[in-house]
């Protein structure tokens, strides 16, 4: 199970930063808030899976808690996230016709 949240963490992880140099190198306004909603729903799976991880890891009462905030604070950026994406992937539909 261990190396499955590893392999998540890391993916989740390099995923946020590809996001990030995305919206660094676009000029539309509208396209760098679209790659921030996808890089703010890599950053809910990192947090969620980290959360996860020490869980499993450590066992204990104040791992239980962290893992409690961190998949809750993971979940509400997974889910803004999408509904981020949703919006503006309608948005550049839009635009783009």
């Amino acid at each position: 199970m261990m190396p499955i949240f590893i392999t998540l963490i890391i993916v989740s992880f390099v995923l946020y930063i590809y996001f990030k140099v995305q919206i660094l190198k676009s000029k539309d306004p509208l396209y760098m808030q679209f790659t921030n909603a996808k890089a703010r729903m890599s950053l809910g799976v990192f947090i969620s899976t980290f959360g996860m991880n020490q869980y499993y890891f450590y066992q204990t009462q104040l791992a239980l808690f962290v893992c409690i905030i961190f998949l809750a604070l993971g979940i509400a950026q997974i889910v803004y996230g999408y509904k981020l994406y949703k919006h503006y992937k309608g948005e550049l539909i839009k635009a783009n016709d």
